[in-house]
């Protein structure tokens, strides 16, 4: 090969000459290859740090063993998986850890009255009575999670309670799932609630309907997939307090009102919503808990990583998985694409 032919690779075309001649000439060394196709020092270190960053060699005493694409594609994924399991197995336990907190007290006279009160309610006239009676006992704080739209119906009040509570100098926060922006009728009552003083927020998965009001009362699903499921209804700081900070957290994740399009975007160019998809997806995840996850049908899914495919100049899911992990983003670590 020619000098001129040398040079004219640069890259990951380089890396990918000397990847293709170490499987074409068995038990050759990497600096052999390298000395044939005339690579610089630079570019040799360069070459040998891609190939090994991928998976695709593995360093031995004197040479370097060449790993089979197929190979290193799944040893790279099944890597991303288990991180991603380990963050979805941190969320379990901190579940875990409030259904224990709560169980106790599920239980009847398993404490003073008084201190901590929880109902299972499954009449959705008793919840309504019960939101009604908070627009009048709320003192400082409301908070509220939606998984979905609000309904029709209910908006007129909702921001009737919202001007009650801004009188009153009641700090109130709602989020939202992202779906909601797209819905335009909603779009229109977020930004009639945002004008009255309400502070809002979007994010790509919400976890369950949730309404938190002054550290002393909750309402909150009995199972969070399922809206017609009954209701828990809690009093008192002591339980409370726990379901204020698991939507601190997920406050923290989500993008306030008027700058979800510009946190939508990371540098690599994929949404909030896309990168979760990936993620899912590196993990082993199918398409069908991806959908339940996101809040999405099986269709907004395939669109998603259809769009996740051509951001990242990638003909399969494979490949995609691939690039998204050499530019760092299945853990949270992207690098600009011309880097």
């Amino acid at each position: 090969m020619s000098r001129n032919a040398a040079v004219a690779r640069t890259g990951s075309e380089q890396a990918l000459a000397v990847y293709q001649e170490l499987r074409a000439r068995p038990g050759t060394t990497f600096d052999q290859v390298a000395d044939r196709l005339e690579l610089s020092a630079e570019d040799r270190e360069r070459c040998r740090d891609e190939l090994a960053s991928l998976g695709l060699t593995t360093p031995s005493l004197d040479s370097n063993a060449v790993v089979d694409p197929d190979v290193a594609l799944l040893r790279l994924l099944r890597r991303e998986r288990d991180r991603l399991q380990e963050r979805l197995a941190a969320t379990s336990r901190a579940h875990t850890a409030l259904e224990a907190l709560a169980g106790p007290f599920l239980r009847a006279g398993a404490t003073p009255r008084g201190e901590i009160e929880v109902e299972i309610v499954d009449d959705p006239h008793r919840v309504r009575r019960s939101l009604a009676d908070l627009t009048d006992s709320v003192r400082t704080a409301a908070h509220f999670m939606h998984t979905g739209s609000v309904r029709r119906e209910e908006l007129p009040g909702e921001l009737a309670q919202d001007r009650l509570w801004a009188d009153r100098g009641v700090r109130i926060r709602a989020m939202y799932s992202r779906r909601a922006a797209s819905v335009p009728e909603m779009v229109q009552h977020l930004e009639k609630r945002a004008a009255l003083g309400v502070e809002v927020r979007f994010a790509s998965v919400v976890p369950m309907n949730m309404v938190l009001a002054d550290e002393n009362f909750a309402l909150l699903p009995t199972d969070p997939h399922d809206l017609s499921s009954a209701v828990i209804l809690a009093r008192g700081p002591g339980l409370v307090r726990s379901y204020l900070a698991l939507y601190e957290y997920c406050w923290t994740a989500a993008a306030p009102y008027g700058e979800e399009e510009a946190a939508e975007k990371g540098g690599d160019g994929l949404s909030e919503q896309q990168r979760a998809a990936l993620l899912m997806l590196a993990s082993g995840i199918k398409d069908e808990q991806i959908a339940r996850n996101l809040g999405v049908s099986l269709r907004t899914v395939s669109r998603l990583l259809s769009e996740v495919m051509q951001e990242l100049g990638a003909a399969s899911r494979f490949e995609a998985g691939v690039k998204a992990a050499r530019l760092g983003l299945l853990d949270g670590e992207g690098v600009e694409r011309g880097a």
